[in-house]
């Protein structure tokens, strides 16, 4: 019987995006994409002190227009994952920053 490990750290942090997306995503019942309404749901429960910290009240909306590559008004896993990234980079340059 072949030996089963645990899932890995990245393993783990890959299940838990999919897992999130699929929460917000499903709250208007379709859940493959995040409508405007589950993206800013979504912004404001799981990044609160981003969006806390935001001057601009229109933020959110070019943020999701922006990740909105085809356009349809909603954002697909791919785009949600350029969300992601894009925030991973910003808070590792600013940790490389810190101890510069």
């Amino acid at each position: 019987m072949a030996n089963i490990s645990s899932p890995t750290e990245t393993e783990r942090c890959i299940e838990s995006l999919i897992a999130v997306f699929q929460r917000y995503a499903g709250q208007d019942g379709h859940g493959l994409t995040l409508s405007k309404k589950e993206f800013l749901n979504f912004m404001n429960t799981e990044l609160g002190a981003f969006t806390k910290n935001q001057k601009d009240p229109g933020v959110l909306d070019r943020i999701m227009k922006k990740l909105d590559l085809n356009s349809d008004g909603q954002l697909d896993f791919p785009e949600f994952l350029n969300l992601i990234g894009g925030l991973a980079q910003a808070c590792h340059e600013s940790f490389i920053n810190r101890v510069r």
